[in-house]
């Protein structure tokens, strides 16, 4: 794990403490999205949404879109 963690910082141009600091920022990140976005999939009963956003990493990009484009598309069809 050493060297991948060495070859990420040295790609990066940062020390090994840094490039650790940052894949722990960018896990909580996308963590954070993934849970909320598979939580408004579930509650919209949007199975497929659910399976896809569960399987993907995509560091939020996709959470984020599902969120704010498609959840709110559904959510306002419900709420007529």
């Amino acid at each position: 794990m050493g060297n991948v963690l060495s070859l990420f910082a040295q790609s990066f141009g940062i020390s090994t403490e840094n490039a650790f600091l940052l894949l722990i920022l960018l896990m909580v990140w996308s963590l954070t999205w993934k849970g909320f976005a598979l939580w408004k999939a579930a509650k919209l009963s949007q199975r497929n949404w659910f399976i896809v956003l569960l399987v993907l990493n995509t560091l939020g990009i996709l959470e984020i879109f599902y969120i704010f484009l498609v959840a709110k598309k559904k959510e306002t069809s419900q709420n007529n």
